[in-house]
């Protein structure tokens, strides 16, 4: 059977999420690319970290050339985050004719212009499912079966750590400060929440739904954003009492005058069905001409739902290079 070799770029929690996806269904993973899948070298630095797999020392480099310039090297998954390197490499990759699937959200929003256009120009595919809602397929559903509607509306909680927080804020009375150390000690938040709490994660992702959904180029930096950290129990209480929940709520719809967009804390009622989406669990609202309200629901961060989408798009791209 036909080879796809796969150079992995970081193996932190994400990068041993997709690992281990590959590991535990590689029989239904050959069976749905129609080929074998082999992710043949990996650039970390911490040689030392005890990972859930089986990973060979021979398969680690800790020089970037061994996968972006290998001609062994079929496809490139980018699970380093940050804007830099990763966006160098996803470029460089690109330029050597490698197919690129990230995780990314930050270097996508941040250069989705200059990504897009370098897929193009070395006519290679360029995926990223997994740099918004996680596990939930919610990029694939906006630019395949749905493409036939024009979009009016995007709204969604996009962010598991913030909804944590809030959740736990609304039925268990907690402070802010004692919820955010709940979701540190849960593994839902950073040692430095900060990207997190102050709607910058959220602003990339509604950046790069923008792009998709509606063709307007807005950089997350242009999104008016208010993060979750001035809220009080005060302000959970009085949305309660007035038959709803505070959510952070990133919001894309088209208006009279254009395209209106932001993130911050928006009271939801507690009919409409993004009040009931707790704790860390991510959900997306659409609303299309045709199609009407659809919302798409699940875990929108962790190792293995993410890894879960990533190994979905490499699936594609490999289906693509078998035929």
């Amino acid at each position: 059977m036909k080879q796809i070799k796969i150079g992995l770029l970081g193996m932190g929690n994400i990068g041993t999420g997709t690992y281990k996806t590959l590991e535990m269904n590689r029989e239904r993973i050959t069976a749905n690319a129609g080929v074998e899948l082999v992710i043949s070298k990996i650039l970390e630095k911490d040689l030392a970290r005890k990972r859930d797999v089986t990973v060979t020392p021979e398969q680690f480099t800790q020089e970037p050339a061994d996968i972006l310039e290998s001609p062994d090297t079929d496809i490139v998954i980018e699970l380093l985050g940050g804007t830099e390197p990763a966006t160098d490499f996803m470029l460089t990759a690109m330029h050597n004719g490698k197919h690129v699937v990230t995780a990314n959200k930050a270097a996508v929003a941040a250069n989705y212009d200059k990504l897009m256009g370098a897929a193009r120009a070395n006519r290679v595919m360029f995926r990223f499912e997994a740099s918004v809602g996680g596990g939930i397929p919610i990029l694939n559903a906006l630019t395949a079966p749905l493409l036939a509607n024009e979009y009016e509306e995007i709204r969604g909680i996009l962010n598991g750590t913030t909804n944590y927080i809030l959740t736990q804020m609304a039925e268990g009375g907690l402070s802010y400060g004692d919820a955010l150390q709940s979701a540190q000690a849960q593994g839902f938040a950073e040692a430095d929440p900060t990207a997190d709490v102050e709607g910058h994660d959220v602003a990339n992702k509604l950046s790069i739904l923008i792009s998709l959904a509606f063709g307007k180029r807005v950089p997350p930096e242009a999104i008016p954003t208010v993060g979750i950290t001035g809220l009080t129990m005060r302000d959970i209480e009085k949305a309660a009492a007035d038959g709803g929940k505070l959510k952070l709520i990133a919001l894309a719809k088209r208006t009279g005058g254009g395209l209106e967009y932001s993130v911050g804390p928006t009271f939801v009622p507690n009919g409409h069905p993004l009040a009931g989406v707790r704790n860390e669990f991510n959900a997306i609202f659409v609303k299309g001409n045709a199609v009407g309200e659809l919302m798409f629901y699940g875990r929108g961060a962790g190792p293995l739902p993410t890894g879960s989408a990533v190994m979905g798009d490499v699936i594609e791209i490999a289906r693509a290079l078998a035929r």
